[in-house]
């Protein structure tokens, strides 16, 4: 078993900003790049193939939030990741059609 360090190189802050609620999806690149690459990024290629937040892979992979933050952001800059962040309104807060589904989500559960 490996260090969360050891999985980012040391590092501790991804490339890009990515909200726990950012969805992710592996690019056609990606997916064809999926037999080169190391273990995690396997994974998380191979997990994204249907849209999935970052915290849901955290989640599926038992990898800190803040580990597969660079993970994905490596990936992303790399062109195997699509990223897609919810909209915010002008008071730089997120969508209350958004709050409204992920609390139908939660209460679904």
């Amino acid at each position: 078993r490996l260090r969360p360090y050891a999985l980012t190189g040391g590092r501790t802050r991804p490339v890009a900003d990515l909200p726990l609620e950012t969805l992710i999806r592996t690019t056609p690149q990606g997916q064809s790049a999926v037999p080169r690459l190391v273990l995690e990024h396997k994974a998380i290629a191979a997990m994204c193939t249907a849209p999935l937040s970052v915290a849901e892979i955290s989640a599926h992979l038992k990898v800190p939030l803040g580990v597969v933050r660079v993970l994905v952001g490596d990936m992303a800059a790399q062109g195997l990741l699509a990223t897609n962040q919810p909209q915010v309104t002008s008071n730089d807060r997120p969508d209350i059609k958004l709050l409204e589904r992920v609390l139908n989500g939660l209460q679904a559960l």
